[in-house]
């Protein structure tokens, strides 16, 4: 099994707002150029995401996932509109036993998105890649990409490419224990 976290953040590294907002993803323009997610998301089994996350996204105009199986990772109720019962579930568990949940339905390589959700992976030594798109826009304060970890954690870089429009795309590995 793979987990993967494909996000961008601010360049100096928040994923949205104090109050959440992700208004400034905008900073960057599109111009038909998708930064490789749809070449990534082709390789996804799942997508798992934490509870605010999915409450950002249930609310757009159009449901951004496709087909692929959404997993929402929150302990409170929560209730999945009708239009997407056949795409979202909703899990209780902690990254190890998500992990084993889907190995045994057959996954092979899980996106994990949002903030908590991507800290939790990677403090329990759990997330294996990042890939970091930074939107060339500073937002002074927000919501950081990065939280505490138990101990520190070691990134291989794989590769950075650079696009037009200014944002600096980086892939790491991310290793599983520190020398």
């Amino acid at each position: 099994m793979t987990c993967t976290a494909f996000i961008a953040t601010s360049l100096d590294g928040f994923i949205a707002r104090k109050n959440g907002g992700i208004d400034w993803l905008a900073a960057v323009e599109m111009e038909g150029e998708d930064y490789g997610y749809a070449a990534f998301m082709a390789t996804v089994d799942v997508l798992v995401m934490g509870r605010g996350t999915f409450e950002k996204v249930v609310d757009f105009p159009e449901w951004p996932y496709g087909e692929t199986p959404v997993a929402v990772l929150t302990h409170r109720p929560l209730t999945v509109p009708d239009r997407l019962r056949n795409k979202v579930s909703v899990l209780a568990l902690e990254p190890a036993a998500v992990i084993e949940h889907f190995r045994q339905l057959g996954a092979a390589h899980l996106y994990v998105d949002g903030g908590k959700t991507i800290q939790s992976f990677l403090a329990s030594g759990h997330l294996d890649r990042l890939v970091i798109s930074q939107i060339p826009v500073l937002l002074g304060e927000g919501i950081p990409l990065f939280g505490p970890l138990p101990a520190d954690r070691r990134l291989l870089h794989l590769e950075t490419k650079i696009f037009a429009s200014g944002l600096v795309q980086s892939t790491y590995e991310i290793a599983k224990q520190v020398s």
